[in-house]
């Protein structure tokens, strides 16, 4: 038709991965992290659950911003009622699985959720007004799913000190690395960048883990691990950087997180 994009919502036919799946992957990350780490270091049927809402809900933002758009706009598009469908099975699934999980518990599980929920509201909150890509929403974000593995952990019988000390772990990953991203794709650019920020951001995460280990709440591995992202910080933000393109930055980010997973679980299981 004359005048009309083949990318117009109106007229490009609806597709489950793009109503569904999140155009920003970096999220990804920041819920498989939370997941991995409490099931590796508590595993439990209720964990499981746990997880499986965690993963809806991550899910249901997509569809939730396309149908905020159209309204917004005033539209119904071919995509807007598979939107509909998507949100309503994600939230249900969601709600299912955590009412399952609290029904067969052993251990009360819900405080790490709720003290995450205004994290969640305001990063969803910036997401739908179309705000996203700011540093506020992305951290609000990553730190509201790290809730994930201290939820995780207390289902599976751990005390409520050490289970929020896994989610504080978390914290001082994910913080320092959205804002070391966000520096690194601006260098990488030639734009200016907040070095001082990021690097200060790592510096408080190594003193905070060496602290919950010093009180026996972390290992000691997991200090390693956020020491281990530090360096990769200060190389990554230095004049000696080699330049990536932002797909290989957000693999290499991807093998950190394994590694401070892993390294976190192992010094747990170990007492390392």
């Amino acid at each position: 038709m004359p005048g009309v994009s083949a990318s117009d919502p109106a007229v490009r036919p609806p597709s489950l991965r793009h109503v569904v799946l999140p155009t920003e992957h970096g999220g990804w990350a920041f819920l498989i992290e939370p997941i991995l780490l409490g099931l590796l270091v508590a595993f439990s049927g209720t964990g499981l659950l746990i997880a499986v809402a965690a993963l809806a809900g991550f899910v249901a933002r997509q569809p939730l911003r396309l149908l905020v758009m159209d309204r917004r706009r005033g539209k119904r598009y071919p995509r807007t009622a598979l939107a509909e469908r998507a949100f309503a099975a994600c939230a249900l699934t969601g709600a299912l699985a955590l009412a399952a999980g609290a029904s067969v518990a052993a251990h009360a599980f819900l405080l790490p959720l709720g003290l995450a929920a205004p994290l969640a509201a305001l990063s969803l909150s910036l997401d739908l007004g179309r705000r996203s890509r700011e540093a506020a929403a992305e951290v609000g974000g990553a730190l509201a799913l790290g809730a994930t593995a201290a939820a995780i952990a207390l289902a599976g019988g751990w005390r409520t000190g050490p289970a929020l000390a896994l989610w504080a772990i978390l914290a001082a990953r994910t913080v320092p690395t959205v804002l070391y991203v966000r520096a690194r794709v601006r260098l990488d650019r030639g734009e200016p960048a907040g070095i001082a920020g990021s690097l200060t951001a790592h510096a408080i995460a190594v003193a905070l883990v060496t602290g919950l280990a010093t009180r026996g709440l972390a290992p000691w591995m997991a200090v390693g691990a956020v020491a281990l992202l530090t360096l990769r910080c200060a190389y990554g933000l230095s004049p000696v950087r080699p330049v990536l393109r932002t797909a290989w930055l957000g693999i290499s980010e991807l093998a950190f997180g394994l590694v401070t997973v892993l390294a976190t679980a192992w010094g747990f299981a170990r007492g390392l």
